[in-house]
């Protein structure tokens, strides 16, 4: 029996679309919601009180690098990720499989798990599904993640065949299985969500879907896209998966995405995204506004004293100008990133609270109509805020 009492409670009538809530130990949350990456026990150049200020309701840490720093022996102390980090709502944490997959040639992969080399010290290390689940454990989050495999869309330029494919998810199915019996005897009461994968053919993701569903977890997600593949297979497979996920439960998409992506995918009935784009983007001086994508390296605005965004009322944009965020991107200034990172955070996370609001009207295709049109101005223009939109 599922761990989460999830409740729908609008629904749009021209999409998949819908806005939901349900409670986990550390607190309530609304969906449709952006989990802001925080992979070491932090979400970079972010403190909690940032993240409390720009109304996020719940972030990421991540099993594998946590395991190795600061180790669990530290975190056990704490009881856990939520006291160590000083961070008071939910947590999710991934399984570690996404990273393992990442190592390529340093890992080999078994039925039992997975060897690897320790990208921190060269040690010879061990991830199973019973590792993934007993280090989760101690981190104490509120969702854990299945330990899965993550298929590549291609291996040396060539697309990864349906056979391979194949074989991957069947070891995941399995490791599923093992997750899902570690965790209980371990007596959890946190969530457990498990992971469809299936690559880019719609009869596997079909099969892994059924299969998964059978498993007993509290919530599934979809792995295996935004790994490369072009963007017409993202969304053929997103469109042809996510409206068939179970609908009493939280759906989730894993590593997603630009605001474009977002939003198409909750007209696909996703109700959880994260992704680590906002704050790298940040760092690196690309941040998104209401109004298009702005590069603060761009020399136009050395002399430009308008906010990021005139409708965005996050710290950033209410008290620098573009100028002096240009000047600080030149100079590789620490607050250029934090300071960007609080914009970008702020517009992802009122990007869906905005989305949450226009559900509750019956308007989303309002809302799509309205990010889209908005979407192709450009920062460079003056806007003339339309007193129509929801600003929050």
């Amino acid at each position: 029996m599922s761990r989460i009492q999830f409740k729908v409670t609008h629904q749009d009538q021209h999409s998949h679309a819908r806005r939901a809530s349900f409670q986990l130990p550390h607190g309530q949350l609304q969906t449709p919601m952006f989990m802001p990456v925080g992979t070491y026990g932090t979400v970079k150049a972010l403190t909690p009180r940032d993240l409390h200020e720009s109304q996020a309701q719940i972030i990421l840490g991540n099993t594998f690098h946590l395991w190795l720093r600061p180790g669990l022996d530290v975190i056990q102390k704490f009881g856990g990720l939520h006291r160590f980090m000083a961070w008071d709502l939910p947590i999710l944490t991934d399984s570690g499989g996404f990273q393992v997959f990442s190592l390529g040639a340093l890992r080999k992969i078994t039925e039992e798990g997975v060897t690897f080399a320790s990208p921190v010290n060269g040690d010879r290390l061990f991830m199973s599904p019973e590792v993934s689940m007993e280090i989760q454990a101690v981190l104490n989050s509120d969702i854990a993640m299945q330990f899965d495999e993550c298929t590549p869309y291609e291996t040396n330029g060539v697309l990864t065949d349906e056979k391979t494919v194949r074989a991957s998810l069947e070891l995941s199915l399995r490791w599923g299985e093992r997750s899902i019996r570690r965790y209980r005897e371990l007596n959890q009461t946190n969530s457990l969500f498990g992971i469809v994968q299936g690559g880019m053919f719609e009869n596997l993701r079909s099969y892994s879907l059924e299969k998964i569903a059978e498993q007993g977890f509290d919530g599934i997600a979809i792995g295996g896209l935004s790994v490369g593949e072009p963007k017409p297979d993202f969304e053929r497979i997103l469109k042809f998966i996510g409206p068939k996920l179970p609908p009493h439960q939280p759906r989730y998409l894993m590593g997603v995405g630009t605001p474009e992506d977002l939003v198409f995918s909750v007209g696909q009935g996703i109700d959880m995204f994260d992704c680590v784009m906002p704050t790298r983007n940040a760092r690196n001086g690309w941040l998104f506004t209401r109004y298009g994508d702005l590069k603060l390296r761009n020399a136009s605005y050395k002399n430009d004293e308008r906010p990021l965004d005139p409708s965005c009322h996050c710290y950033c944009c209410k008290n620098f100008s573009r100028a002096y965020l240009h000047h600080l991107q030149k100079v590789n200034e620490i607050l250029g990133a934090q300071l960007n990172t609080i914009h970008n955070i702020h517009y992802y996370l009122n990007l869906m609270s905005e989305i949450r609001i226009f559900l509750e009207n019956d308007n989303f295709q309002g809302f799509v109509k309205e990010f889209e049109k908005n979407r192709q101005i450009g920062p460079q223009e003056e806007v003339s805020l339309n007193s129509s939109s929801t600003k929050t």
